[in-house]
């Protein structure tokens, strides 16, 4: 049965807007905040694979193809038994490819801290994952998160090239700014060229392999 926004009378809610029904907001753009978090994860795994396991010791990320995912936008209540099994969740992932539109950018950041605030509210510890497009996102995608945190990012598919790994760093040496954050999880690589200076500014970086890089490991 389709429920109906109770919010609004005689209106189906298509916006999931349930979803930040208690949610105070921050910046011009009016993202959901998410409360700060200390805890540090021990192991990840992808939400695609966690709706299947028994392994609950773990924290589910969502760094994997935005199809595999999609469905928590669509049908959140249907997984939050599923989530709440784990030691916590880092926020949804979605795509904010360069060449969006900036609407589609903002729209992305939004549904992740929605689904974030959610989570929060559900009982669930969550790391907020701090995902830029291009150079109007480094300081907006900012807006509703703490200083002084435990924050995420993805670095797998970013850091392959120079131009690349130029604009996820200047991206990211705005986020630190920004946020000042006193651990960062990384989903990918963590280059010693580029991650020492935030060492050397006192942040604790935790790095995980992605899965492809994992896999591959294991097949050499």
């Amino acid at each position: 049965m389709i429920k109906k926004n109770i919010l609004r009378d005689n209106c189906i809610d298509v916006f999931n807007s349930f979803l930040v029904r208690f949610a105070t907001y921050a910046g011009v753009f009016e993202f959901p905040r998410i409360c700060p978090i200390d805890v540090i994860p021990n192991r990840l795994i992808s939400f695609s694979k966690a709706i299947s396991s028994k392994d609950y010791d773990q924290w589910v990320h969502f760094y994997e193809d935005d199809y595999l995912f999609e469905r928590i936008w669509r049908k959140p209540k249907k997984y939050l038994s599923v989530l709440k099994r784990f030691n916590g969740v880092i926020l949804p992932d979605f795509s904010l490819y360069r060449d969006m539109p900036f609407v589609m950018q903002l729209w992305n950041i939004y549904r992740s801290r929605s689904i974030g605030h959610w989570l929060q509210r559900n009982g669930i510890r969550v790391i907020p994952n701090i995902r830029y497009g291009d150079k109007r996102t480094y300081r907006i995608c900012c807006d509703g998160i703490e200083k002084y945190s435990v924050i995420a990012v993805g670095s797998h598919g970013n850091v392959k090239n120079a131009r690349d790994r130029e604009i996820f760093f200047n991206g990211l040496d705005e986020v630190v700014k920004t946020l000042k954050p006193i651990v960062i999880v990384v989903y990918g690589p963590a280059p010693e060229k580029y991650f020492n200076e935030y060492r050397e500014a006192g942040i604790r970086i935790v790095q995980f392999d992605s899965e492809i890089s994992t896999s591959h490991k294991g097949v050499a």
